[in-house]
């Protein structure tokens, strides 16, 4: 039998009752979430659970308490999972639905958590909505009812769903659609009442999914958070290929070989350069060494760190700043080759007109992270990742069906940046919406029905982050704010200085900003600064929660505040540069 607390029940229909009052900002105020608990047997909801339109509950169970999910002890919790809309392709055969998985605490506050996932999704993560960088707390810990899903698909490292329309829309936009009202009903089936309080976050391409909501979602979302959003990633795996064409330039070695979707190894026709060459370790570790030199100073500490990342791009200088090679290289200096390629890259891709197929990259000291290399070299001639997603599901119609031989490298060389860019846009036969349709925000600066009922987002973003640009999600914010006077009353973004692609590099990665989000929607409060903190070597006993790239130089658990566009953290001229104390957002 469904339980629910007697208080829960009445406080919560006056939530209803006071969620259209106006708050301070004379934007309305939503009401808090008001708990509820499940005191019935988790096994039973497998069958219990009925009226789901489109939904098959495949199974149920408990989850004791104290057990570590993600790296994170979890409360007491039932485990549900399922599929929706189940099908068979009329295009490639194969069979689809929308896998899913609900985590549902025993004692509940109220609030519904759709943690969106990365990559081309394709595979049901733990539903946990674990928080920040190295995760030490998550939206299940705090009481939320999470779900996550493949997004339509069941093919996390290969590509190839891409050919049936159907599952490109719904990884795009339609599964957060579909599973929102499904969860919502499922939640009230086992609590006895809808959420109060609805949220959704991710980072990447969950950050994407997250902007896509807002914007596509909003009636259904009262608090969105959106983490390194690739919003345009369909140009972003573009500028990926158009980087490897650059790196191509200044390799120092050659690929005889190169691995299918399934590993095979294959004997390339030709070889083709070994793009990881471009740059070594040791010449990333110097240019970010010399962006600090340059820019340390700017947030008034000389701390090992670049605080002022916007002072930073006018300050730096890759011809001035950077020793240019008059021998071999040793890690000291870069060739005018190289130096031209550097620039290159940060100015953003472009086609042989000169127009940009994507947006610029700020120079950050956390070039010289591995996290840099892997997504500037693996990750953008890996079948998995930017080639086979721009072959397969961004291109219209997709490049090849060749899926058995389909190789990342020499798709990526081949690429034509006047010819093939454009079928990001197109559309044909039964593939009637381009990927930048139904990859991106609907209409990327009308957040209209988010904010007029109230609703916050809230955006993180590494200025290091070597494939969705910062500078990306700065320009849409500029736009926000010129389209809505009060965009800072229900829209923050929050730079992380250093950090790489949702997590790493020389920085203080570690922060919650989902308590932050909840207070902004139902209390009112504005959020301000948010305190991350590093996590060097001796923060945790927990391997993957240990950032091997704070500087040595850092106090291992060195907190920092994360200040609202556009300020930025200035210390304060004595305090312990070690603290976020120290410093001021201004």
């Amino acid at each position: 039998m469904n339980r629910y607390l007697l208080s829960g029940v009445a406080t919560g229909s006056l939530a209803l009752i006071l969620s259209g009052c106006g708050g301070s900002d004379g934007l309305p105020q939503m009401s808090a979430a008001q708990p509820a608990n499940f005191g019935g047997d988790c096994a039973a909801l497998a069958t219990s659970i009925t009226g789901l339109t489109g939904t098959v509950i495949t199974a149920a169970s408990t989850v004791a308490g104290g057990t570590v999910v993600s790296n994170i002890s979890m409360p007491e919790h039932c485990l549900v999972t399922g599929k929706m809309n189940e099908r068979v392709s009329a295009v490639d055969g194969g069979t689809y639905y929308i896998g899913f998985q609900m985590r549902l605490p025993k004692n509940w506050n109220g609030r519904f958590f759709y943690q969106a996932n990365g990559g081309t999704d394709g595979a049901v993560s733990n539903a946990v909505g674990a928080l920040g960088g190295g995760p030490v707390t998550s939206a299940l810990s705090k009481g939320f009812a999470v779900l996550s899903s493949d997004a339509g698909h069941q093919s996390q490292t290969t590509p190839f769903f891409g050919l049936d329309p159907q599952a490109r829309i719904d990884y795009g936009y339609n599964a957060v659609g579909q599973l929102t009202p499904m969860a919502k009903n499922l939640i009230k089936k086992v609590y006895g009442k809808a959420p109060d309080r609805s949220y959704l976050g991710g980072c990447s391409n969950g950050g994407r999914h997250a902007l896509v909501a807002a914007t596509r979602y909003g009636d259904m979302y009262d608090g969105i958070l959106a983490g390194s959003p690739g919003y345009n990633l369909p140009k972003a795996a573009v500028a990926q290929l158009w980087g490897v064409q650059q790196y191509a330039t200044v390799a120092t070695a050659t690929k005889t070989t190169d691995t299918t979707a399934s590993g095979t190894v294959v004997t390339l026709s030709q070889p083709l350069p070994d793009v990881s060459t471009a740059f070594t370790a040791a010449e990333r570790s110097m240019i970010g060494a010399k962006i600090v030199a340059k820019c340390d100073a700017l947030d008034g500490a000389m701390d090992n760190w670049v605080g002022n990342v916007a002072a930073c791009q006018q300050a730096f200088n890759v011809s001035t700043d950077i020793a240019t090679c008059t021998g071999a290289r040793d890690g000291t200096c870069l060739t005018a080759a190289q130096k031209t390629v550097l620039t290159n890259v940060h100015a953003g891709a472009k086609n042989t007109a000169g127009a940009a197929l994507y947006a610029s990259f700020p120079y950050d000291a956390g070039i010289s992270s591995s996290g840099w290399a892997t997504w500037k070299y693996s990750n953008s001639t890996g079948v998995g990742r930017d080639p086979g997603a721009t072959a397969f599901i961004f291109m219209t119609p997709p490049k090849t069906t060749d899926t058995a031989n389909f190789l990342g490298l020499p798709f990526a060389m081949g690429f034509n940046f006047d010819t093939d860019a454009p079928a990001i846009f197109a559309t044909s036969g039964v593939y009637t919406e381009s990927a930048m349709s139904f990859m991106t925000p609907k209409d990327p600066v009308n957040l209209r029905t988010l904010r007029e009922r109230g609703g916050k987002l809230m955006i993180y973003h590494g200025t290091a982050d070597p494939v969705f640009s910062y500078n990306d999600t700065i320009s849409w914010m500029d736009k926000v704010s010129a389209n809505f006077n009060d965009s800072g009353l229900w829209t923050k973004l929050y730079p992380v200085p250093g950090m790489g692609h949702c997590s790493g590099g020389p920085a203080a990665d570690q922060f919650d900003m989902l308590d932050p989000l909840v207070n902004w929607v139902e209390n009112g409060t504005v959020p301000g600064t948010v305190q991350a903190k590093a996590r060097g070597t001796g923060t945790s006993t927990i391997a993957a929660l240990i950032n091997a790239e704070v500087p040595a130089t850092w106090a291992a658990n060195r907190t920092r505040p994360l200040c609202p566009y556009p300020q930025v953290a200035r210390y304060n001229g004595s305090g312990d540069a070690e603290s976020a104390s120290s410093f001021v957002c201004q």
